[in-house]
C-alpha cells in the first residue's frame, strides 16, 4: 500500500536498531537527524542482547537506537541504515504508531520533509 506523503495524517513511525557503541549510535542519529529521514533519534545504553550468530549463543552489550519518522520516510530510512550499519546482518525494525500527539505528529511530518 503506498501512502501519500502529501497527507497531513500520514502515519508516524519508529524505527529501531542497535549498535555496538555510543559513538556509533549518535553518528547515526545526527546524521540521519541532518538528512532528514528522522524528526528524532533516541540513543539508549547499555542493553544487554542474547542471539545465535554463526551457531553459538553470544551475548553482548549493545546500544539501541530509534528514529521517529513517518510511514511514508521510513523505507528511505531503513535502505540508508543498512548502508551505513557496521553489522553484517543489522536489526532494522519498523512499528506504525497508533497514536500520538496532534502537535507532535504535525512536528515529525513537517522535519521530514
Amino acid at each position: 500500500m503506498a501512502i501519500d506523503l502529501s497527507n497531513p495524517r500520514e502515519p508516524l513511525a519508529l524505527v529501531a536498531t542497535t549498535v555496538d557503541s555510543v559513538e556509533v549510535a549518535q553518528d547515526l542519529a545526527t546524521e540521519a537527524v541532518s538528512k532528514r529521514f528522522a524528526a528524532c533519534a533516541q540513543v539508549d545504553s547499555p542493553i544487554t542482547s542474547t542471539y545465535w550468530w554463526q551457531g553459538e549463543v553470544v551475548t553482548t552489550t549493545e546500544v539501541r537506537l530509534t528514529f521517529k519518522t513517518t510511514a511514508g520516510r521510513a523505507p528511505d530510512l531503513e535502505e540508508w541504515i543498512v548502508v551505513r550499519h557496521p553489522y553484517d546482518v543489522p536489526e532494522v525494525l519498523r512499528t506504525l504508531v497508533k497514536a500520538a500527539g496532534s502537535g507532535y505528529q504535525t512536528w515529525v511530518r513537517a522535519e521530514v520533509r
